[in-house]
């Protein structure tokens, strides 16, 4: 069953609405603000959480990442604190048990037009309107005609200050329409639109006194913006601190996308071992390491007392004790590896290539290759269960982190990186989805003799330079993921495109995960999978095209679509190196998908490098 946690304002344990547990990693986590039907809100740092109900997630391959990314001191992952609501007991202890927010921005605007009147929410001007029965609607109320619940509702301001650094900020309306001047206590705000089209330019900020004119928004954004706003504050909201800053702020609509990126890590559970009951104690390691210790009869009374003994019981007391037992001697000798934090995607490809297995978070089966495509398929594996698990570590704002960051671990090299915690964090929150997938694996000798191609070596001259313009332009390091992973995230896409048509799932469902690697230990794969918050997971849709019947023929329509784009001959003619892309044959038209399904936003595809385009230029992994 999917789930919802509570959002209230912590000072005065107020519920003002619901969030899915997966919303407050990917699109409402810590610095975030959630935009609801009547307020709008920072979701608070997490200092601020109450623990009591947020239960421990064990993925040690997802903790060993974080750890290599903000330091050994974080002990866990934990789900959003969430209790199943009761229908019959409306403020029950359930309904305030949840993510803590605060109101942000702070001005808010009276929404009544004879009014506008602006001020912060604490001025004492508004009210905030409390409703028990329906969180949703509360909301803040101006007492400047009418009275009771006809009283107009005040909303928040439309525009704040942020900057690359991850600060964000109430935008300065005193200072900028006064210009900076000095100005007194008793001055009013007015925020006016006087046109039709809401736009900046016919939006302005009137203030009382006689000292100043009325002000065009439109002189607060874009490049003007630097002369007329003052330096970065360098305040985080969500955890009520300053911190010194050089950045210049810029002024951001309230609700803009750039407002906040979420920095997450991603793995996808695997089990431990191929016994069902070491694996789940593998699992719950940390948690049962006090059991291992206990004489076995003492063991046995502690066991039922451990918080992850409802995953365990199934199996019964004495399997999981034997287990445990065989765990510790396994490290003990060495026979249990530690978990290497750096390689979150080679792990995941032994399990993919390895021999099917059947557990209940990952069940992968052999699939016989569509005959057709024997010459370069050298594996189908159908995943009928799967479960992914993202843990997130920290957010920008302004500019998006570098794309592939999610499945690879290592010190943090962000610099624009925005903290959870005031301090080094001892946990951070984590969402778990389920799902199905289909797995191939490319001929390693085929894809090894294609990348020696003198036509496919020419075009990689040609997309490492944009690269390098690319990095140039922004001054940054990002790595070059080399000509194998381009060919391997191009097919995956249009595989992707022609998946959506067939499997029911909207194209926006379909994720990807690209393994690719030369040298030693190459990998040369994809994972095309979806999931969702469910318990449950999916309904099987997507698996069922990779029967030899039906997937045969959707790789050829797919290749057969990617030979010519809408766009052409502008698509299949992009220089890439002229504009410094990261892309070469690649538009909206054929290839780009949406940001839920491409791990790398739309960069690294070339069409040319599967098939003949319309340029005509060879080199095409598919090109007889």
């Amino acid at each position: 069953m999917t789930s919802t946690t509570s959002v209230s304002r912590p000072a005065d344990d107020l519920r003002v609405g619901e969030l899915r547990p997966s919303q407050l990693l990917h699109t409402y986590g810590v610095g975030a603000v959630a935009d609801l039907p009547n307020l709008s809100v920072m979701i608070l740092g997490l200092d601020e959480w109450a623990l009591e109900q947020a239960a421990i997630v064990p993925e040690e391959r997802l903790l060993a990442a974080v750890r290599s990314k903000l330091g050994n001191q974080v002990q866990n992952l934990r789900m959003p604190p969430y209790t199943p609501e009761d229908p019959n007991d409306f403020s029950g202890a359930w309904s305030r048990i949840g993510v803590p927010v605060a109101v942000f921005p702070g001005w808010l605007r009276c929404t009544d037009n004879r009014c506008n009147r602006l001020a912060p929410a604490d001025s004492g001007l508004f009210h905030l309107l409390p409703n028990s029965f329906a969180p949703d609607q509360t909301r803040y109320i101006h007492s400047c005609r009418e009275s009771g619940r006809r009283r107009p509702t005040a909303v928040p301001a439309r525009f704040v200050s942020a900057c690359p650094a991850g600060h964000l900020d109430d935008f300065p309306w005193m200072y900028f329409v006064h210009r900076g001047a000095p100005h007194g206590p008793d001055h009013t705000l007015k925020l006016v639109e006087r046109g039709t089209t809401g736009e900046a330019a016919n939006i302005f900020v009137e203030c009382s006194c006689d000292e100043v004119k009325a002000r065009s928004m439109a002189e607060a954004i874009g490049t003007r913006s630097e002369l007329v706003l003052p330096a970065c504050r360098g305040r985080h909201p969500h955890l009520g601190t300053f911190e010194p800053c050089t950045e210049q702020t810029r002024t951001m609509a309230l609700g803009a996308t750039n407002g906040w990126f979420a920095m997450q890590l991603r793995v996808f559970s695997l089990p431990h071992a191929e016994n069902p009951v070491d694996s789940a104690v593998a699992e719950h390691w940390p948690g049962l390491q006090v059991v291992a210790d206990l004489p076995r009869e003492t063991a046995r009374l502690v066991l039922p007392t451990q918080v992850m003994w409802p995953q365990l019981e199934r199996f019964g007391a004495d399997e999981v004790l034997n287990a445990i037992a065989r765990h510790r001697d396994g490290m003990q000798s060495g026979a249990v590896e530690d978990v290497d934090a750096l390689d979150i995607a080679g792990p995941e490809w032994l399990a993919f290539t390895g021999r099917p297995q059947n557990h209940p978070d990952f069940s992968v089966s052999d699939e016989p290759v569509p005959p057709t495509h024997r010459n370069w398929l050298s594996q189908v594996r159908l995943v009928k269960r799967l479960r992914e698990v993202s843990a997130l570590y920290g957010f920008s704002r302004i500019d998006a982190p570098e794309w592939g960051s999610a499945t690879s671990g290592g010190p943090v090299q962000e610099e624009n990186r925005a903290p959870l915690t005031s301090s080094a964090p001892s946990w951070v929150p984590c969402a778990e989805t389920r799902g199905e997938g289909i797995f191939l694996r490319f001929d390693e000798q085929r894809v090894a003799t294609w990348e020696q191609n003198p036509d496919v070596i020419r075009r990689a001259g040609t997309l490492r330079a944009a690269h390098r313009k690319w990095c140039a332009q922004r001054r940054t390091a990002a790595e070059w993921p080399g000509i194998r992973y381009l060919l391997l995230h191009t097919f995956a896409h249009v595989l992707i495109r022609e998946f959506a048509l067939e499997c029911g799932y909207g194209a926006s469902g379909i994720g990807e995960r690209i393994y690719a690697r030369s040298g030693n230990d190459p990998m040369a794969g994809i994972l095309l999978y979806t999931a969702a918050p469910d318990s449950e997971g999916t309904l099987g849709g997507l698996v069922t095209l990779g029967g030899q019947h039906r997937l045969g023929a959707l790789i050829d329509q797919a290749l057969e679509a990617a030979r010519l784009c809408g766009s052409d001959p502008l698509c299949a003619d992009h220089n890439p190196v002229a504009h410094g892309r990261l892309h070469g044959a690649a538009c909206h038209a054929c290839l780009f998908a949406a940001e839920t399904s491409c791990e790398r936003g739309n960069h690294f595809l070339d069409r040319e490098l599967l098939v003949e385009t319309f340029s005509g230029r060879p080199g095409g992994f598919f090109t007889p």
